[in-house]
């Protein structure tokens, strides 16, 4: 990624620009979420016609996000959930390095809520999914960011289901620490796989295939199904694509749950 001329935010910590491109780290109460900056682009939103495993919940279209943003680079962790809510909803026993789970979409937004009462230049947010789908892809077109299929040692998923002649694995049935498994691109980890992700989009089956600018489809009403991203460590591989788009009701909590944070 081209880096600008950049001004730190107020909230960071540390910032400076690595191989991946341009950080700044958020510090909160002894624990650091490192964020990356996503340029403002565009992109093919969905699958082709030809890809394995699509649904019709992919029709592809062009995607141009007019304005950039901060993505946490790893998913929300439980150490994170911790400082800012207190008790830890997690199915798992308390791990401080791995992602908080069993969180609805509404406590999502508790947890923003006091993040953002506690730092108020923060902005904190859910991606939409259009930015969720950028981000992940970070500038590719195959199935995953990392190519036409992935490896165990890639990703946390069932991989006793590979994808076509993909290399088949051990079934873990739990989540990993974030930042255990390599980044794409542009330094985010843990896109595919471990635990499924909350966006901010109100969940809808038809995204058409007209040409859209900074699309996000809210709703008023918090009790909508809300849009899930990514996979989890249970899912088959082909609920890993980058283009994978599910809805799930707001207020369901299940193992496989987690969320990471944008800001802005």
């Amino acid at each position: 990624m081209a880096i600008k001329p950049f001004v730190a935010p107020a909230w960071a910590s540390e910032w400076g620009v690595d191989g991946y491109g341009l950080y700044a780290d958020l510090q909160f109460n002894t624990v650091t979420q490192r964020f990356r900056w996503i340029e403002p682009g565009s992109f093919l939103m969905g699958s082709p016609v030809s890809e394995s495993g699509r649904t019709a919940f992919e029709t592809q279209h062009t995607v141009s996000l007019t304005k950039g943003f901060w993505l946490a680079d790893t998913a929300c962790t439980q150490a994170f959930w911790q400082r800012v809510l207190g008790e830890v909803p997690s199915h798992s026993k308390y791990d401080p390095f791995k992602p908080v789970d069993t969180v609805s979409w509404l406590d999502v937004q508790t947890f923003i809520e006091h993040l953002n009462w506690r730092i108020g230049e923060l902005q904190a947010r859910l991606p939409s999914e259009a930015e969720w789908e950028y981000a992940c892809r970070a500038g590719s077109e195959t199935p995953f960011n990392f190519g036409d299929n992935i490896s165990p040692r890639q990703v946390n998923y069932d991989s006793s289901r590979p994808y076509h002649n993909g290399e088949k694995g051990e079934y873990q049935a739990t989540t990993v620490a974030v930042k255990s498994l390599p980044a794409n691109a542009w330094g985010l980890y843990e896109m595919h796989g471990n635990v499924w992700e909350w966006c901010r989009d109100a969940w809808r089956a038809d995204l058409g295939g007209d040409d859209v600018i900074d699309p996000l489809f809210d709703a008023p009403d918090q009790d909508v199904d809300r849009v899930l991203r990514g996979g989890g460590y249970d899912s088959g591989i082909e609920g890993l694509r980058s283009a994978v788009r599910y809805g799930y009701a707001s207020g369901g909590r299940i193992s496989n749950l987690g969320f990471r944070l944008a800001l802005g």
